[in-house]
């Protein structure tokens, strides 16, 4: 009989090369790694030619409904992320390929990041100790969270995590979300608010909501004039979720205290790009989950799924 073939067709930077999990597919078929990401279309294809099952350990490998027309023997695409943007999920349900996300999976990894960068945005971080390196000895005020206002964008597994958080440290929570309740409200102690009120009222606005063709640009230039003076701005849902264009006008302006930002329209972004030049910004390299037990928990994840699948029961199906 053929074996199956599961491939993980660009794993740059390294995420599931190596992991003990991928062991466990052994009994299932064979597994190909390919360690670097595939640089143009046809080295994509020529990876994923003859695959039963993908494991897309990395969001910048994307999969284009072009590409997948071309996949006639794919299965299965198992991801190492709760974002699926990277896949044109209307073609793989017209072809019948199964997408598997994680949802929730690493929302605490995920939650902590997104808090730690409300930290070192709020304290100066980045700008004091590049003023201190170059022989500077600023005085600037920071800002003191504890009795503030977070207004959260988006309650899913880690939102809710960041509001849980932010309460833990004194800080009032208010949130919006496309489908609110009483219920959930209870649930996370938090107060649901329009979005526009919860701009206008925010000392800290975190954003957690996934992209899809209506979030695109959720926040653009009507909500950051919203926001008030010296308001401070987390992104660690997806770059397409804010208006970067947007967002530079307000820093540059002096509108907004800041912001803090793990991804971007374009990763990585060109080193030219007006954001990078911006005073008070915070950078990651959408890492927001790369801790050792982050890594791990999603590769396990993947890999469960991918076994879910085999064994006739698919799990987290997204299409």
């Amino acid at each position: 009989m053929n074996r199956l073939k599961i491939v993980v067709p660009g794993d740059a930077p390294p995420q599931i090369q190596g992991s003990p999990h991928l062991e466990r597919l052994k009994p299932y078929g064979d597994v190909v790694v390919y360690r670097n990401r595939p640089e143009t279309a046809a080295e994509k294809l020529r990876r994923a030619a003859d695959a039963d099952i993908l494991i897309n350990s990395r969001g910048l490998v994307k999969w284009p409904a072009e590409i997948l027309r071309a996949l006639p023997k794919l299965k299965l695409i198992s991801l190492c992320s709760i974002g699926t943007d990277m896949i044109a999920l209307d073609e793989a349900k017209k072809r019948g390929i199964v997408v598997c996300n994680q949802p929730g999976r690493t929302a605490p990894v995920v939650a902590e990041h997104s808090f730690g960068l409300m930290f070192a945005l709020a304290k100066r971080a980045a700008f004091l100790t590049a003023s201190v390196k170059a022989g500077e000895w600023p005085r600037m005020d920071n800002v003191y969270l504890q009795g503030k206002t977070l207004g959260i964008i988006g309650t899913g597994h880690i939102g809710a995590e960041m509001a849980r958080l932010g309460g833990a440290i004194g800080m009032n929570v208010i949130a919006w979300t496309y489908h609110p309740s009483e219920e959930r409200a209870k649930q996370l102690g938090v107060q649901f608010v329009s979005l526009d009120e919860l701009l206008r009222a925010s000392d800290v606005v975190s954003l957690h909501v996934k992209l899809t063709a209506e979030s695109r640009h959720l926040i653009g230039e009507r909500e950051l004039g919203l926001m008030r003076p010296n308001a401070l701005l987390i992104n660690v849902a997806r770059g397409g979720v804010l208006d970067t264009d947007a967002l530079v006008r307000a820093l540059n302006s002096g509108n907004l205290g800041g912001a803090a930002i793990d991804v971007y329209d374009e990763e990585p972004p060109p080193a030219n790009h007006p954001l990078l030049s911006c005073e008070q910004v915070i950078f990651t390299p959408h890492c927001a989950d790369m801790t050792p037990e982050g890594v791990e928990l999603l590769n396990e994840g993947a890999v469960d799924n991918v076994i879910a699948f085999l064994e006739g029961a698919p799990q987290n199906a997204v299409s």
